[in-house]
This record gives structure tokens, C-alpha cells and sequence, in this order.
């Protein structure tokens, strides 16, 4: 095995046990020190690979930013691409949670991290790109007349929100079994489209699917709008 792949392999092992010990703080912070005993590595040994703490942190939220878009890669059919959309953020709700609280404080206070966040922006329009076509296909199979703008929203709301109380020891007292929870949030996101009328077809089907395409490319462009990347410092 090559050095560079050997600082590869190595860095990765980095990402993933400072990811886990940001879980299991719940704070949305470590120490260097904590991270370089768990890895049994001298502290200097980090900085080869990261020159500060927050750069490990946005370089935590791209690897997982990255895992995200290899998940949106529909091979099966949009119903599924939903189901999953939502899954994972069901499945893993403290993470969904703490990355997003972590990447917000970084936007607002970190200095010198304008390419990684470029780069963090850049892997996610393109994530989106692949969300917004397999939820505008799932609308049109079910002839929903809901946007697709009004759908990605839904499905972040209520896996946000879902995972908030699954995240909760609290009101778990009162919700029971989460996978039962999961699999009712999933089937509910996907029923949501079916509540509205379906979409009246044109007699004319070229014009009718002209009208089509172009509906759903004025929801893409709508959606793909508001993904502007915040300036950061």
C-alpha cells in the first residue's frame, strides 16, 4: 500500500471516530486531545491532515453530505427514492440533527473555510438535483397536482421533526416503539400526494406533455432557487 493511500485510509478512520465521538457527546464539540487518546495518534499527527477543528468538523458534514448523494441514486423506482429520503433521516436523527447545528455555527463564526463550504454546497446542489427529479417523477406517477417545491419541504419538515422526537427521551414515553413511528412517517410522506386532485389531462397529448415537462421544470428551477449558498466567512 502506497503512503498516500496509507494517509487516506488513515484520515477516513479520523472522520468517522471524531463523528461518533460527536454523537456520543450530544454537545456538538470534542477536544483534540479526547479524539488523538481515542486514536491512540500524537495530536500533531491530526494536524497533518486537518489544520484546526473546525475544518475536521466541515470535512465530517461533506464525507457525510457525500453519503447522502450516493443514497439519492434512485436503481429501483421515485417511491422508493422517497422512502429512503426520509428513512435516512429517521434512521439516524441525533446525526441528522447535530451536523446541521454544527454546520450552522460554522457558517456564522468560522473564518478561512470558504472552499470547503464551496465544495460542501457544490456536492449538495447536486444531491438536490437528484431529489427534486425523483420526487417530481413520484408526483407525476400519482398524477399529484402538488410542486415539487411543496413536497421536498414536507418530507424535510416531517423528517426534522420526526427526528427530533425520536431523538427525545421524553416523549418517547409516550410514542412507544420507533420503528413502528418510522415506518407511519414513511407511509404518510409517501400518501401526502394523493391527497390532491389529480391533474386533469389534456386531450392533446403532445401539448399535454409539453405542458408537463414544462411545469416540472419551472418547480425544479423554482426549488434549485432557493439552494444559494450563504456567504460565509
Amino acid at each position: 500500500m502506497s503512503r498516500q493511500q496509507q494517509f487516506k485510509n488513515r484520515e477516513e478512520v479520523i472522520l468517522a471516530v471524531a463523528e461518533q465521538l460527536l454523537l456520543e457527546s450530544g454537545e456538538g464539540d470534542i477536544t483534540l486531545d479526547s479524539l488523538a487518546e481515542q486514536l491512540d495518534l500524537a495530536k500533531g499527527t491530526l494536524y497533518k491532515h486537518f489544520t484546526s477543528k473546525d475544518e475536521l468538523f466541515l470535512r465530517i458534514i461533506i464525507r457525510h453530505e457525500q453519503q447522502l448523494l450516493a443514497l439519492s441514486e434512485v436503481g429501483d423506482c421515485p417511491a422508493a427514492g422517497v422512502a429512503r429520503l426520509t428513512l435516512f433521516q429517521l434512521i439516524n436523527p441525533q446525526k441528522a440533527i447535530l451536523l446541521n447545528q454544527i454546520e450552522e455555527r460554522l457558517a456564522n463564526s468560522a473564518v478561512g473555510l470558504n472552499k470547503l463550504f464551496s465544495q460542501l454546497y457544490e456536492i449538495r446542489r447536486e444531491r438536490m438535483k437528484r431529489l427534486i427529479n425523483t420526487t417530481a417523477e413520484y408526483l407525476q406517477s400519482l398524477h399529484s397536482t402538488m410542486s415539487t417545491r411543496d413536497y421536498l419541504s414536507t418530507i424535510w419538515a416531517m423528517g426534522q421533526g420526526g427526528a427530533g422526537l425520536l431523538n427525545s427521551s421524553f416523549y418517547q414515553r409516550y410514542l412507544g416503539r420507533r420503528d413502528t413511528l418510522r415506518f407511519a412517517l414513511v407511509q404518510h410522506i409517501l400518501d401526502i400526494p394523493k391527497q390532491y386532485p389529480a391533474a386533469v389531462q389534456s386531450v392533446d397529448a403532445p401539448t399535454g406533455a409539453s405542458q408537463s415537462n414544462a411545469a416540472t421544470h419551472t418547480a425544479n428551477s423554482q426549488t434549485e432557487s432557493n439552494l444559494t449558498p450563504r456567504n460565509v466567512k
